[in-house]
């Protein structure tokens, strides 16, 4: 089953996928450190990544797709996977490069995001990027719950609880599919 977690930055999205996929014994697909980790060449690609992730722009669809792919291959034989951060776009969605089983949307406002990001005290957590990210979030990934709404497979979570009471209840419900 393949299992994907998406919401605003700073929902702390990557936090309970983590924990979702210790939970469930499955391998964690984190689309941001896979995207990191492709920045780091020397290549033309790597600086291309690279240079996006640091205007907080969306990394281009295809090398990101490619990166999945390999990586979802590289794990065929998982019986789930857990994975955050992609689709980020309608476009991404509506491509269904893999079967999409059920989709958590942790769910929390800009103002919590944004008090949340700049707690976190990363240097590409600064107020400009922030409210960039926030605005291509809603532009390009937010259309992305309505294709999955329709199809039964998406959940809302309310993000604005503590850690422990998100993975709670993102345990219950992933026990019940």
């Amino acid at each position: 089953m393949n299992i994907v977690v998406i919401g605003p930055p700073g929902s702390g999205k990557t936090t309970q996928a983590q924990l979702l996929a210790q939970n469930l014994g499955a391998p964690h697909l984190n689309t941001g450190d896979l995207l990191y980790y492709a920045s780091k060449g020397s290549d033309p690609e790597a600086q291309e990544i690279k240079l996006d992730m640091e205007k907080g722009q969306m990394v281009d669809e295809d090398i990101t797709e490619s990166l999945i792919k390999q990586y979802l291959n590289d794990h065929k034989d998982a019986k789930n996977i857990v994975i955050d951060g992609f689709p980020r776009t309608l476009s991404q969605a509506e491509k269904e490069i893999f079967p999409v089983d059920r989709v958590y949307y942790i769910k929390v406002s800009d103002e919590e995001s944004r008090k949340r990001l700049t707690s976190r005290g990363r240097a590409d957590d600064s107020e400009e990027t922030i409210k960039e990210r926030l605005k291509v979030y809603h532009k390009e990934t937010e259309p992305i719950l309505e294709f999955y709404r329709p199809k039964g497979v998406l959940e809302e979570i309310d993000g604005e609880h503590q850690i422990e009471e998100i993975a709670q209840d993102l345990e219950k419900r992933s026990s019940l599919s």
